[in-house]
């Protein structure tokens, strides 16, 4: 009759513990990973959502510069595999180009009180708050990968793993925004 040893038991338990630590913590960052790669693709998807309608707009204003269509190909070129950084990049330069779309429409009264122009500033609005949502869904997903790559045990077995960067606005952005109602 054969006696099992409890110490071969023990360390065969540990072994056994081991490794489904390992594999649950690899496919964790996998996971996570994955979900930064969503979430980044929200923001584009945003940020085309909010090209494509600020198209629109301007082919319904038509009345500003040509330096404008130059910065439509300049987002064109951004939007498309781009980093987080120069999306941040692409999207203040489109915040610039709504400024300038509503500089027109206050210079012609007649466009500001168009029906399409006024349907086309609503989805502007929408597209602005979906991209927001997508700003932090992104960002809550680079927390979660970068917590745990960072966090012991786990960092042992993030060897050669990088952190995402986060999506920032521009310092234009962080600024007080002046109401000065006195005109």
């Amino acid at each position: 009759m054969h006696i099992f040893n409890p110490l071969l038991g023990v360390v065969i338990v540990a072994l056994v513990l081991a490794a489904g630590w390992v594999i649950a913590t690899t496919n964790r960052f996998k996971r996570l990973d994955i979900r930064v790669a969503e979430s980044r693709s929200g923001i584009e998807v945003a940020l085309t959502k909010r090209y494509d309608t600020l198209l629109k707009m301007r082919d319904v204003a038509r009345g500003y510069a040509a330096h404008e269509r130059a910065l439509f190909a300049d987002v064109t070129r951004l939007r498309t595999g781009a980093s987080v950084t120069e999306m941040s990049q692409a999207s203040s330069a489109m915040d610039g180009l709504a400024r300038a779309i509503n500089v027109v429409a206050e210079n012609y009264p007649q466009l500001a009180s168009a029906a399409i122009f006024t349907q086309l500033q609503a989805a502007v609005a929408d597209t602005e708050q979906h991209l927001q949502a997508a700003r932090r869904v992104y960002n809550t997903s680079v927390t979660a990968y970068n917590t745990a790559i960072v966090m012991f045990p786990a960092s042992l077995l993030a060897a050669g793993r990088t952190g995402h960067e986060f999506f920032e606005t521009d310092e234009q952005h962080h600024a007080d925004v002046p109401m000065d109602f006195a005109a």
